[in-house]
């Protein structure tokens, strides 16, 4: 852990509100297209201050940088959780990790799963007619196919990449997967180049639907192994592992630029909004020294803790619509599956975590989260509330005693935590535990969607509202092959949140089916479908 302020812990004021100068991006409409596309670009352990445009001077991240200079740099963004399954459970199913379904990592243990009630975001767009793709690593077992945990399941019509987070470690791989088949590599690819070729196919593939690319590569993860060398960094006086790892975050930033000149290509970039971002904050394994780049700039600490080091991560909105800017006020990954919602004019499911910053894009005021919530059962949870963020240890972590430790800082004087007031303002952490210990506990969502229950010569199709608004005017269908369509005689005049309604229809030999939902809610119209195979009759 990083304890002693950076070398930029000094330069803290300035930077929380340096705007790059408005002549590197001249002003844009401040417009999005209905239904744009959406491109998400994961990172997998990249610190806040690893990029240049967060004040990093020793790794070269111009592509990013102009990214930052053009679009929207959120300075306060959070990951949901400060190490990869439940930061990425938490970003793609709008939960923090005290209501999330995967709330740790392996260590050494059964891979944790998703389950069939996780709705992603990968799934709402999928419903609402959106073309998906997942590429590069997922992260959560079993290693697979045909089981709810599987991309596949989960809302993504194509994927390419590692199921497994253990399997994602490797960069020369025996295998990747591609939907629900392994295909075999023997150690002869690199895996960041594959994933890339597959990307940027996504991209160009000609389709009349809005897309969703969800690219989470495993740079610039442990082991730090790049193909073709050290490039640049290969004469500098640091270990091999930091001249790796400084490659792969220029190799990162290069992929970036690559997929953004795909969809230039492709003639898209006018209608996608571009988010990248990381899952927690800087790693420090298998050689590499976060402190010597100043990875996580004036922030204490580094991946699995859960000081700002830890948790506070990059998230850079870049999109040809968008005027340059930084945003100071705190969001969270979780808050991305609202904000895709919200852009693709999709009811936002309710009893959910995240809010949308939808408005923040353009500047305008948005809800504020009253408080943040972070959780590593049996080890340490945190809230942060306003300026005010406390940290939990558990007995016998990070030194604790057996009755375990409370700290407590002061964000906007202390960006760097290293003045505990705990002891000076009792009456203020114990409010804070116990908001944080009324954040934690059971799933809080309602379920929600289209679901299809296909069996012998029938199917079942079911609508769920788990929004918070009504869905007026239901109507289910079933489209079957060779353009024949039934739909359901009655429709529903109102759908209450919480509530559903189901149809059956006869479907007599058909294997394949896709089952739809139309109806109206704020005032637009909306349609859901699904695709699902039929089991066949037993004989």
């Amino acid at each position: 852990m990083i304890d002693a302020p950076s070398r930029r812990a000094l330069l803290t004021g300035a930077l929380a509100g340096m705007t790059l100068p408005s002549a590197a991006a001249p002003a844009r409409a401040a417009a999005f297209p209905t239904r744009p596309n959406f491109v998400i670009i994961l990172a997998d352990d990249l610190g806040w201050g690893e990029i240049g445009s967060q004040g990093q001077r020793m790794i070269a991240t111009p592509n990013l940088d102009e990214l930052a200079a053009e679009g929207v740099r959120f300075e306060a963004a959070y990951s949901g959780a400060p190490l990869c399954a439940p930061s990425r459970c938490s970003m793609l199913t709008g939960l923090h990790a005290g209501h999330a379904t995967v709330r740790e990592n392996p260590e050494g243990k059964t891979q944790r799963s998703l389950t069939e009630a996780d709705l992603t975001f990968g799934e709402l767009l999928q419903l609402a007619g959106y073309r998906t793709a997942c590429i590069g690593k997922w992260g959560f077992g079993p290693e697979k196919a045909g089981q709810p945990s599987h991309p596949n399941e989960r809302g993504f019509d194509d994927f390419f990449g590692y199921i497994g987070h253990r399997h994602a470690h490797q960069y020369f791989p025996e295998y990747l997967w591609h939907n629900s088949t392994r295909v075999p590599l023997a150690r002869e690819a690199y895996a960041p180049d594959l994933f890339l070729e597959r990307a940027i196919d996504f991209i160009k593939r000609p389709s009349d639907q809005p897309f969703l690319l969800y690219y989470a590569t495993n740079l610039p993860h442990s082991p730090s192994v790049v193909s073709g060398g050290t490039g640049q960094y290969a004469r500098e006086p640091w270990t091999r592992a930091n001249r790796g790892h400084a490659a792969q975050v220029t190799r990162l930033d290069t992929d970036v630029a690559k997929i953004v000149r795909a969809l230039r290509e492709a003639d898209v970039v006018q209608d996608t909004l571009v988010l990248f971002t990381s899952d927690n904050g800087p790693h420090r394994e298998k050689g590499v020294t976060p402190w010597l780049f100043d990875s996580n700039g004036p922030l204490r600490a580094d991946k699995r803790d859960l000081y700002e080091g830890g948790i506070r991560v990059p998230l850079i909105a870049w999109s040809p619509k968008l005027r340059s800017r930084v945003e100071s006020q705190p969001v969270a990954l979780y808050d991305i599956l609202p904000t895709l919602a919200d852009l693709a004019e999709i009811p936002v499911p309710d009893r959910i975590d995240g809010l949308s910053f939808r408005r923040l894009l353009n500047g305008r005021s948005a809800p504020r989260h009253d408080h943040l919530v972070w959780n590593r059962p049996r080890k340490a949870q945190a809230i942060r509330r306003g300026r005010w963020k406390a940290i939990r240890f558990a007995p016998g972590i990070a030194g604790a005693g057996p009755e375990g430790r409370i700290e407590l800082y002061d964000l906007d004087t202390d960006l760097g935590e290293q003045r505990d007031l705990a002891r000076r303002r009792p009456e203020l952490a114990t409010r804070l535990m116990t908001l944080l210990d009324r954040s934690i506990g059971p799933d809080p969502r309602r379920p929600y969607g289209l679901k299809v229950l296909g069996a012998a010569d029938q199917v079942t199709v079911t609508l769920v509202n788990g929004s918070a608004v009504p869905w007026r005017r239901v109507r289910l269908g079933l489209d079957l092959a060779q353009g024949r369509r039934l739909t359901a005689p009655d429709a529903v005049a109102t759908l209450l949140p919480g509530e559903e309604c189901s149809a059956v229809f006869p479907v007599g030999g058909v294997s394949r089916v896709t089952a739809s939902a139309a109806f109206r809610a704020d005032g637009r119209r909306h349609t859901f479908r699904r695709r699902a195979k039929v089991k066949p009759a037993l004989r």
